[in-house]
């Protein structure tokens, strides 16, 4: 049978249902089935198996009626004659409830059910909550418990109630656990949920709240049962008809409904969820092992007796409770006596308390609960660390939230594991709660001191977790981004922990070595990541110019894990033979964090990052190129993350843009100088290449990056020479001796000898007064040493005719003569054989094809022959170069055959190679400022008149084809069909317009009737009268209606894209022409300096060179330049103190910006009126209180002035006038127990001795107040149980009477777990040592406990009648006792007497003698112990020698001794 679901589909329908949405309903049906299997094999519920009424017709025992019990119950054969047993006849069978639910009503809520059984193990539940509900693991557990019934407060209380909790849920990712019903408590929970579900616009919200109620309490429960699930199972609330039952809270996202297998009965279910918070409390808290587990915290607000044994309990197991002051009952009473000394919390206190805030319910509560009351509140406060009271008029506890996670803070501080591993768990919580604000006020005080080793798993967890501004605050305090990405596990895990992105489908594409889909994540059992995979795949996205970031390592590889070694401040590792290795590649912290946050798509800690690294310029334009190049292999320009990707790219081009302006405006020279440098973190490219690569239009724009480029278009030559005086140098190259021309060498030894002039000046004043001519000497040698020397005759011819700028215009030169020569050939020189004219042009021709081949060989920047390649085919000029040449040596060919066809034929091509070449003319414009945006222009434009052909073509054949049909019957002639069909309608857009439409018009001498004469056209049908036949009237109106369409509609759509194209591309074709602008000086740059075609003889050197000489080919050291380790050092600091100056400044003008001003006005009006809010119910709560406090002092004062009554009408005093009437109610009198109230604070009872769960039993002692526990103290409803652990004839009430505790009563009689009545006398030897040689860290000799499964202190019971020296031996036994006699005869006695321990009873307790030994560490003594211990593991009993903390895991006595002894040896505890 299949699942129970409710999405129907109409027949009728079921062809417009897509594939898609089948794969997806098919799979969400295999998904539900497979729910529904599991659970059945793992879910339980449970059901009554004998009906036996309970009195009332029809009803069982169990609550459920007759006819929802099976068969077999109504007619049992195994239980015939049997008295109703739960625990006999309820049994666990497969549950029947389970699946969706959904409320209905705005919204259409809908969440997860489940019935299950009170016995169902809690790891199926949580295994059931994360793998098959998909519920993320918490990072809290807040465990919300109260009033369920008549439940009532304030309503500022339960507005900051519901903000608070929905925000730490919001920021912690928390689970919140109530009891699931609509009532008390569970309501307000569900309100806030519903409001912050509306206020975020969310039909389902992001807080995952858990309800787990009793299933036999839930009313209108029947929708919810279906043997294989429901999805949905619709849930209707009846509030009006519930009766003593509850309805289920519709704002709850997930219910756990606990069957006991009884109907109508409360409280099931709290023993179950009391399981599950503890299992989720042992869990780790996130994907690292850290040790830290899951916290949970318990918020009570108002409550009654169940209330209170939930916060006993839960405290009792290390669970920290958050009290809500002013809710109600429970939670006010704890709340007045929080701050108070146990030894004032009395019965009479807590009967007062009761009165007043239970009111008339306290009538219901007997004595003896008012006693168990007491005793449970008194442990309660007796655990401070673990109770936190939210007031409304404290300060430091304003919101709830803050107040949750203060309290969990609290007990992490406070734990027995105190010391630096309690802040960094605390550390660890903030982190994962992502509570900034937490971490700054409670952990980053002025008190811890962090080193950065101490911060590193937050780190992690924050950069794992994407908390940027956690990771913020943690470089805030110390962390130092080297140290952390020391070892290279580090950065492989990140990369291994990257969220679900692009990058890590294609890295895992990668390792794995085959094709992961979108959405897929990598197999567990997959190889690891490695930085060899990293370096590879961002190798890829930069592009092959760049070489691998990280390089090899010299160890071996390993099958599974392929690891790479990243070099450790500066040194890197040799390479094994056979592997490539840079020794360029360095190690970059700064880089590392930044690349990882990048290639993620993570813009707030990509920014981080940014701010980390070194060479930011280089980083950001690196990153715009990763970034870019991601978006384009994402296959999806349209989707989200491509377009987010793309934001990203342009922010970081901005901030590359801002810092190198920075730079710029400081020092030109410098600057320039970063774009050219070759950057070892980047994989040894440059600036300009990666702005380039990346795309970069607007930072190659920049003015700076235009000057370097014109400073190379110029050459040795100065960029301030017009333009006119080139040209005539160009020709006239003698001038250039004659000052003509300036040379850079020359500006430069200009401002040297300026330069040189200022120092001179400086030097002179400062040591006008000094006669010293050597220091003078030596403050001008060095300018003087380093002079620059003007160009020779040669070197300036040479950097005349090198100059780019000089090249270019020699081959514009050379390419008009070429054209010419061309046209002369065509239009007058064109013989059966070659003249010398065209001779010249095939040789000039050459010397283009030759040059042609240099480009496309040629590796400018050393990045391969397969990227040239797509470089220089992805030139739309090289791609007419090409064509050219094709159609020209095509042309030749033809042209050298004998045939005059085929010479003709060749001519042609010629002719229209002959236009190419003049096309590709218009490169040279290229170099213009005014007439380069013009042809990017004209391109763009291009683009789009070949796209609206097809749609004019449209109208032109459906036109031409309608009219050729209607006028010509039969046309076979092509050449005549085309023109008809397709060029006459083209010609009538241009203004031709037709005659032959037009019978007015027709002349049979300029049409063939038949189609005989080849050239004329066909006659249209005729009629008898030799006249056309067609009807005039429709072609008329088919010519007008294409007219009015092609001509007006079409052409005029044409204008629009063109004006459209112009406007969009005007404003940045200044951009995009000094983009392209580097193409072209690249090109001239690297050109030979003669021109075509004396251009063959640099061909021949360069071949004689680079395949003859086999010479290695000359890098452009104006394009990169290698820096010295000192200047490269220097470079970078300065760039680095501009980008701060850039960051600061962009912070300046975001703060002064309108939107920020506006932004903090906002927040200052808002937290103006949430104080006033705020001081508004502080004067209010404190106007209260204070109007309480006056009324207890008037009731005191009334009862005092009765009690002086009282006092003068027993001595018979007697007044003249009538007592007058007190209006104040009088309170119960003491039966006068409490006598005895006022204890000394310095003799405190024992407290282990009165803990209510005796150990290792299912005993429950009578409850004892603190006042009741001396014997001295009347206590008439004292009658505690009595416990043996063995049998005993000891339990007469006259035997037990001989012993009684010296600690006073204990709650229970009795031996219980000791072996005698009266004192048990234990010895406990303890044998310590200093574990360093500076004392500071003491250790003691601990000894196995099987029984316990724990280290404990060396001891056992002192027989009456031995001595000390024979106790001792049966407790160390006879070989450390014998090293140890002598020693221990002087051991120091450390306590003897009675001890406070949790197995004490009234007539049976333990009393120790504690002996501790110290030894020397280079004494014989302590060798023979460090054999003995090192021997013990394969012994009855191990030793272990154990450090002398508060985190010894020891009974509280045996702790108390320790600390004794290390405050003996001064040292911490």
């Amino acid at each position: 049978m299949l699942c129970v679901f409710e999405e129907k589909v109409h027949p009728k329908d079921i062809s417009n249902i897509q594939l898609g949405n089948l794969a997806t309903l098919f799979q969400n049906i295999e998904k539900r089935c497979l729910l529904a299997s599991w659970i059945k094999d793992n879910i339980k519920k449970k059901e009554c198996c004998f009906y036996v009424e309970n009195g009332r017709e029809g009803i069982c025992k169990c609550g459920y009626p007759k006819t929802e019990h099976c068969d077999e119950a109504i007619k049992p054969e195994d239980y015939m004659g049997e008295q109703w047993d739960r625990h006999r006849h309820i049994r666990e069978v497969p549950t029947d409830a389970f699946g969706d639910i959904s409320f209905g009503g705005l919204g259409q809520k809908t969440g997860k059910y489940v019935r299950v059984s009170s016995d169902t193990s809690c790891e199926s539940l949580y295994q059931l909550m994360t793998k098959h509900w998909k519920l993320r693991s918490p990072n809290l557990l807040i465990s919300v418990t109260g009033g369920a019934k008549n439940f009532y407060i304030k309503t500022h209380l339960k507005d900051k109630f519901r903000r608070g909790l929905i925000k730490v849920a919001q920021t912690t990712g928390a689970w919140i656990l109530t009891g699931g019903t609509h009532a008390g408590v569970m309501k307000h929970v569900g309100m806030a949920v519903r409001d912050y579900t509306l206020s975020s616009g969310l039909t389902e919200g992001q807080i995952v709240v858990i309800g787990v109620a009793p299933w036999g309490a839930i009313h209108n429960r029947q929708p919810l049962i279906h043997s294989e699930g429901c999805f949905p199972a619709y849930y209707s609330p009846d509030e009006q008809g519930q009766g003593r039952l509850s309805c289920l809270d519709i704002n709850h996202t997930h219910f756990l409904l606990v069957d006991d297998g009884t109907h109508g009965h409360y409280g099931v279910e709290i023993e179950l969820r009391a399981r599950l918070e503890k299992l989720i409390s042992q869990r780790s808290l996130g994907n690292r092992e850290s040790g830290v587990t899951i916290p949970v915290v318990c918020v009570v607000l108002d409550g009654g007796p169940g209330t209170l044994n939930t916060i006993y309990n839960a405290m009792l197991n290390h669970t920290p409770c958050v009290v809500l002051e002013g809710s109600g009952r429970l939670a006010d009473i704890i709340a007045q006596v929080a701050a108070l000394p146990v030894s004032k919390v009395t019965l009479v206190l807590i009967n007062q308390l009761m009165k007043r805030f239970f009111g008339q319910e306290y009538k219901s509560f007997t004595e003896v609960e008012v006693i168990d009351w007491t005793k449970k509140i008194q442990d309660i406060i007796r655990m401070p660390h673990l109770l936190t009271v939210f007031r409304i008029d404290e300060d430091k506890n304003y919101d709830v939230d803050v107040a949750i996670l203060q309290a969990l803070l609290k007990a992490s501080r406070s734990d027995e594991h105190a010391g630096r591993q309690s802040w960094e768990r605390q550390l660890e919580l903030a982190v994962a709660w992502n509570r900034v604000d937490i971490a700054e006020s409670e952990i980053f005080t002025e008190e811890s001191q962090w080193t950065s080793c101490d911060l590193h798993p937050a780190m992690f967890s924050a950069l794992v977790g994407d908390k940027p501004e956690f990771v913020r605050l943690l470089l805030e305090n110390g962390v130092c981004v080297r140290k952390f990405l020391e070892k290279e596990d580090t950065l492989c895990e990140l990369y291994a922990h990257l969220p679900a992105c692009f990058f890590l489908r294609k890295l895992a594409k990668r390792v794995q070595g085959g094709k992961i889909r979108r959405g897929q994540e990598p197999l567990p059992g997959s190889k690891k990541i490695s930085l060899s995979h990293v370096a590879d795949e961002v190798r890829h996205l930069l592009g092959s110019f760049t070489q691998p970031l990280y390089v090899p390592s010299r160890y071996k590889m390993t099958k599974d894990d392929v690891r790479l070694t990243v070099p450790s401040k500066g040194q890197i590792d040799l390479p094994c033979s056979g592997e490539e290795w840079t020794p360029d590649t360095v190690w970059d912290p700064g880089r590392d964090l930044f690349l990882w946050a990048v290639v993620q798509n993570n813009t707030e800690l990509a920014e981080i990052g940014w701010e980390q690294c070194r060479d930011c310029v280089a980083a950001a334009l690196a990153a715009s190129k990763i970034l870019r190049k991601l978006a384009q292999e994402s296959g999806e320009d349209d989707s989200e993350e491509a377009k987010e990707m793309r934001e990203l790219a342009n922010h970081y081009e901005k901030q590359a843009i801002g810092v190198f302006s920075e730079c710029h405006s400081w020092d030109a020279q410098r600057a320039q100088k970063l774009l050219i440098r070759v950057s070892p973190s980047w994989g040894k490219t440059t600036c300009l290449w990666l702005a380039l690569e990346a795309d970069a239009k607007s930072f190659i724009a920049h003015s700076g990056v235009q000057a370097l480029l014109t400073q190379i278009w110029c050459g040795e030559l100065s960029i301030d020479n017009p333009h006119w005086k080139v040209l005539v140098c160009m020709v006239f190259f003698p001038f250039i001796y004659t000052g003509f021309l300036t040379f850079r060498r020359d500006e430069d030894i200009q401002r040297q000898a300026e330069r040189t002039e200022q120092q001179k000046l400086a030097m002179d004043s400062v040591f006008s007064g000094s006669s010293d001519t050597k220091i003078k000497r030596h403050h001008r040698g060095p300018s003087q040493q380093s002079e620059l020397k003007p160009l020779n005759c040669s070197s300036r011819l040479m950097s005349l005719f090198t100059s780019p700028q000089v090249k270019f215009y020699w081959n514009i030169a050379s390419y008009f003569g070429f054209l010419w020569l061309f046209a002369v050939v065509l239009m007058i020189d064109f013989q059966n054989y070659p003249s010398w004219r065209e001779l010249l042009l095939y040789v000039w021709l050459t010397s283009l094809v030759c040059e042609e081949v240099r480009q496309f060989y040629h590796d400018f920047d050393g990045s391969g022959f397969r990227r040239k390649a797509k470089m220089y085919i992805s030139d739309l000029w090289n791609i007419l170069d090409v064509l050219s040449i094709i159609l020209f040596i095509a042309g030749l060919v033809c042209r050298l055959q004998a045939s005059g066809t085929v010479f003709y034929v060749g001519k042609v091509v010629l002719c229209i190679d002959f236009i190419i070449f003049c096309l590709r003319l218009m490169a040279i414009f290229t170099i213009s400022r005014t007439l380069g945006p013009k042809i990017i222009i004209v391109r763009r434009m291009m683009m789009d008149l070949f796209f609206f052909m097809f749609l004019l073509s449209i109208w032109v054949v459906a036109y031409g084809v309608a009219k050729q049909g209607i006028l010509i019957h039969n046309e076979d002639r092509l050449n005549w069909i085309i023109r008809g069909a397709v060029y006459e309608p083209y010609l009538i857009i241009f203004g031709n317009v037709p005659n032959n439409i037009d019978n007015t018009q027709f002349d049979l001498g300029t049409c063939s009737v038949n189609g005989s004469d080849p050239l004329k056209p066909k006659c249209p049908v005729l009629n008898d009268d030799n006249m056309p036949a067609f009807p005039e009237w429709l072609t008329i109106i088919m010519l007008c209606v294409y007219l009015l369409f092609a001509n007006i509609l079409l052409l005029n759509l044409l204008i629009a894209i063109f004006n459209y194209t112009f406007q969009e591309v005007q404003d940045n074709t200044d951009t995009i022409w000094k983009f392209q602008r580097y193409e072209l000086i690249k090109e001239y740059h690297s050109r030979p300096a003669l021109p075509p075609p004396f251009i063959l003889l640099s061909h021949i050197v360069l071949f004689i060179k680079g395949v003859l000489l086999r010479n290695s080919p000359q890098r452009h050291k104006h394009f990169r330049q290698e820096l010295e380790q000192t200047e490269e050092e220097e470079l970078l600091s300065w760039e680095a103190y501009m980008k701060d100056n850039y960051l600061a400044s962009t912070r300046q003008d975001e703060s002064q910006s309108v939107e920020h001003r506006i932004q903090d006005t906002a927040e200052k009006v808002g937290v103006m009126s949430e104080l006033l809010e705020r001081e508004q119910e502080m004067v209010s709560a404190t106007m209260s209180k204070r109007l309480a406090r006056l009324e207890e002092q008037v009731s005191e004062s009334t009862k005092a002035l009765r009690w002086i009554v009282d006092a003068l009408k027993s001595q018979g005093c007697k007044s003249k006038m009538q007592p007058p009437l007190m209006t104040g109610k009088s309170s119960d009198r003491d039966d006068g127990e409490s006598s005895g109230q006022e204890t000394d604070e310095e003799s405190a009872p024992h407290t282990f001795a009165r803990q209510l769960q005796y150990p290792s039993s299912t005993i429950k002692r009578f409850p004892v107040p603190e006042e009741k526990v001396p014997w001295e103290v009347n206590f008439t409803l004292y009658h505690p149980p009595v416990y043996n652990q063995q049998k005993s004839s000891d339990s007469d009430s006259a035997v037990l009477d001989k012993y009684r505790n010296p600690g006073g009563r204990t709650g229970i009689q009795g031996k219980g777990a000791l072996k005698s009545l009266g004192p048990n006398h234990i010895v406990h030897p303890i044998i310590t040592r200093w574990q360093d040689a500076k004392h500071e860290v003491l250790d003691f000799l601990a000894v196995w406990e099987e029984a316990e499964k724990q280290w404990a202190l060396p001891g056992g019971p002192a027989k009456p009648d031995e001595c000390l020296a024979q106790t001792l031996e049966r407790i160390l036994g006879k070989k450390l006792q014998d090293k140890t006699k002598s020693n221990l005869d002087a051991g120091e006695q450390v306590h003897k007497g009675y001890v406070d321990d949790s197995r004490n009873t009234d007539n049976a307790w333990i009393e120790t003698t504690i002996i501790t030994l110290h030894c020397d560490t280079n004494t014989p003594l302590m060798a023979d112990l460090n054999r003995i211990v090192e021997s013990s593991p394969s012994s009855r009993q191990p030793l272990q020698w154990q450090e002398v903390s508060s985190a010894a895991c020891v009974c509280p006595y045996q702790r108390e001794a320790l600390r004794q002894i290390a405050q003996s040896h001064k040292t911490h505890f």
